[in-house]
């Protein structure tokens, strides 16, 4: 019966996320390629985006402290992680890297500042709802295997 209950808070979880536009249908195809050969798929791959991500704001961030600036720079690690962020399906990162790159592209620093910074809480909110989802998922898995 508690497994039941799990799955049910599983499957809630990964619905809010769809509810409120955290992700998008990426997700679901990365959930396809998923298989009794790869059952973690999914998290090694957000696992590696999370890890990646990170570096790429870090990186940004450091950037955005230099003088001049180095946008060239700065979009080319922007397009970075939105290809990334579009491949996992992370929709509200996706927009808020698509927005800081329109801001950049106009030239406009204190707005990119502040964009950045909407950026990073983005991907923090992010993080936050996916790491207790896929612990989770962990821990399902570990209980179902005994």
């Amino acid at each position: 019966m508690e497994s039941k209950h799990v799955h049910e808070q599983i499957a809630a979880m990964r619905q809010s996320f769809f509810n409120e536009e955290v992700l998008n249908k990426n997700f679901s195809q990365l959930e396809q390629l998923e298989g009794k050969d790869n059952p973690n798929f999914v998290e090694e791959v957000f696992t590696m985006y999370l890890r990646d991500s990170i570096a790429f704001l870090e990186t940004i961030e450091e950037a955005m402290k230099t003088i001049p600036i180095d946008s060239i720079k700065v979009d080319s690690i922007l397009h970075q992680l939105k290809g990334s962020s579009a491949s996992v399906g992370a929709n509200k990162v996706l927009k808020e890297v698509n927005k800081t790159r329109q801001v950049l592209g106009k030239g406009n620093l204190e707005r990119t500042k502040a964009s950045i910074l909407e950026l990073r809480k983005e991907y923090d909110s992010f993080k936050a709802k996916l790491e207790p989802y896929f612990q989770l998922k962990q821990a399902n898995s570990m209980a179902q295997e005994k």
